[in-house]
């Protein structure tokens, strides 16, 4: 059988704290089972314009999302779709946009919090909403909480692909910025929590790869152009051989290259060339 595969997105990382802070997945690195490259993401550097396209493989201006305001279930061929679409089981321990996006929108609370649908393009769903946010009131669930929910949907749903997706950091760098103290310790305890479940996942034969959606500036924003706002690392823990270290991934060949490793046919919508071969 193709490779199963877990997707890991911490939410607003910029390249360098990546470089700097998580030295678990550097270890990796320099042990010689990941591999590390840059990425780069759409325009706008948005995060609910990211999520849409790291899925669809489509540029904003083609998707139409473009920010957190609009909201939709998209028309378009997605991971989701296309795996379940091929007999494979798919699983999603995320912010609620991403229900939004490939299951059925509206978000309703009760309905849509958990819920496993076989014939859904999302079969097992996990999510959170961060209800109430503000700058001084994250609203956001503890990240061991959710490996742990993802682990769950792994070990007794059986599920082939799953993403994980948490703003803890994300939210940490809109209220504090990225050079300080209070990200020194996010991102170092981020790092600590997802070693253990990085390690379990890999031994129950899980190819992972831990990335971002965008990154953040010195001022803890995003959504426009520039290396601190678009750019950030892609850590892939995996088989497959990545492109030369100086090349820069394309955020839109994510999905064809999900789709790609895993032995499914990639949707004439996906144009990128993907840079993860079977």
């Amino acid at each position: 059988m193709s490779a199963k595969l877990l997707l890991i997105i911490l939410d607003g990382v910029p390249y360098a704290n990546w470089r700097r802070l998580f030295g678990n997945l550097e270890g990796w690195v320099a042990s010689g089972e990941a591999q590390v490259r840059r990425m780069r993401s759409v325009l706008p550097s948005t995060s609910g314009t990211c999520y849409a396209s790291i899925h669809t493989g489509l540029a904003p201006q083609v998707h139409g999302i473009w920010g957190n305001a609009q909201r939709r279930r998209l028309e378009f061929p997605d991971v989701f779709s296309e795996l379940v679409k091929a007999g494979r089981v798919t699983g999603a321990v995320t912010h609620s946009f991403w229900s939004e996006f490939f299951n059925r929108y509206p978000f309703d609370l009760v309905r849509d919090i958990e819920y496993d649908e076989p014939g859904g393009p999302i079969t097992h769903g996990r999510f959170h909403t961060m209800t109430g946010d503000s700058g001084c009131n994250q609203m956001t669930p503890s990240d061991v909480d959710l490996f742990a929910t993802l682990t769950m949907l792994c070990e007794r749903k059986g599920i082939d692909y799953g993403i994980l997706h948490t703003c803890t950091l994300d939210s940490m760098g809109h209220r504090f910025f990225h050079d300080c103290e209070e990200m020194d310790d996010a991102c170092y305890k981020m790092d600590e929590m997802l070693a253990p479940f990085l390690h379990r996942w890999r031994k129950a034969g899980y190819e992972v790869i831990v990335t971002a959606d965008h990154g953040q500036d010195a001022r803890g924003h995003h959504g426009g152009t520039g290396e601190a706002q678009q750019d950030f690392a892609f850590y892939y823990f995996g088989g497959a051989t990545l492109p030369a270290p100086d090349v820069v991934l394309d955020q839109l060949a994510l999905a064809p290259s999900i789709l790609t490793r895993m032995g499914v046919p990639v949707p004439e919508t996906m144009k990128a060339r993907p840079f993860l071969q079977p």
